[in-house]
C-alpha cells in the first residue's frame, strides 16, 4: 500500500521537487500552498504524515500542527529554515514528531518518513495476543498504539508514545537522555538531549493528574527517566 503524504509549503518549487522525489518511491503525494488549505485536507484526509512548513499564509505552520495535533494524531515532520534550536523546539512542543532544517538532503526526508511511519503502522497489524499494560488508572495498549486514563483515550504522538512504551515496558529502570534520544530518535538524529525533556513534559502534560508531581514519569536527578507503575 503506497504512503499517503501531505506536503505543504508556500515556495512551489520545493513543493514539486518533494512531490516529484517522493512519487518516484510510489508515494501519493497532495500538495497544500496554505496553512488553511492544509488544516482542510488534513482534516478530511487519511494521511500516513505531513510534511509542514514553519512560514505558512494565512495560519503559521506551528499553529496548523496544533490545531491538527488536537483532533489526530498523524505523524507530522516539520521544515524550517531556520537552524535555531528554539524554533526547533517549538515546533516540539506544538506536538511535531520531527523537524528538518532547509536546505535538506530529500534521500534523509525519506528516510525519516519511513522510519516514521514503520512506527505507527504497527496498529494495522493482525495481533496473535493483544498486550496491555495497566498502571494505576492509565491502560496502554502496546499493540494498537492507543493509551487510556481512567478509560478516556490520550491523543499522543508517535513520538511519545515510542517514548511512553519504552519506559513503561522496563518499570524502575532509569534510561539516561542519550540513551532515550538513541533509542526513541535513532543513533543518527541530529537534535539534541533538550529533545527529550520537551516530550517527557509533554508526555506529563497529557498522562499525569498533576505534572509537577508525577505518578508515573519519575525523575532521577542527574541521571534521567523512569517509570513507576
Amino acid at each position: 500500500m503506497a504512503y499517503k503524504v501531505l506536503v505543504v509549503d508556500d515556495e512551489k518549487l520545493i513543493v514539486k521537487g518533494i512531490k516529484f522525489s517522493l512519487e518516484q518511491d510510489d508515494m501519493e503525494v497532495t500538495v497544500a500552498y496554505d496553512g488553511q488549505e492544509a488544516y482542510d485536507l488534513a482534516m478530511h484526509n487519511d494521511f500516513d504524515i505531513i510534511l509542514l512548513d514553519v512560514m505558512l499564509p494565512k495560519i503559521s505552520g506551528f499553529e496548523v500542527c496544533q490545531m491538527i495535533r488536537e483532533k489526530s494524531d498523524v505523524p507530522i515532520i516539520m521544515l524550517t529554515a531556520k537552524a535555531d534550536d528554539m524554533d526547533k523546539i517549538l515546533g516540539l512542543e506544538y506536538g511535531a514528531d520531527d523537524y528538518v532544517t532547509k536546505p535538506f538532503n530529500i534521500l534523509e526526508v525519506k528516510a525519516r518518513i519511513k522510519a516514521i511511519i514503520r512506527r505507527t503502522r504497527n496498529k494495522g497489524k493482525p495481533k496473535e495476543q493483544e498486550k496491555v499494560i495497566t498502571a494505576g488508572d492509565m491502560k496502554i495498549d502496546i499493540d494498537g498504539r492507543r493509551v487510556f486514563i481512567k478509560d478516556k483515550e490520550v491523543n499522543l504522538t508517535a513520538k511519545e508514545f515510542d517514548l511512553l512504551e519504552l519506559l513503561v515496558t522496563s518499570p524502575n529502570k532509569v534510561f539516561d537522555r542519550e540513551k532515550l534520544l538513541d533509542m526513541v530518535w535513532g543513533y543518527d538524529y541530529p537534535g539534541n538531549v533538550r529533545t527529550v525533556d520537551v516530550h517527557i513534559r509533554r508526555l506529563r502534560e497529557k498522562i499525569e493528574t498533576n505534572p509537577n508531581e508525577p505518578k508515573y514519569i519519575h525523575t532521577k536527578w542527574g541521571v534521567g527517566y523512569y517509570f513507576q507503575a
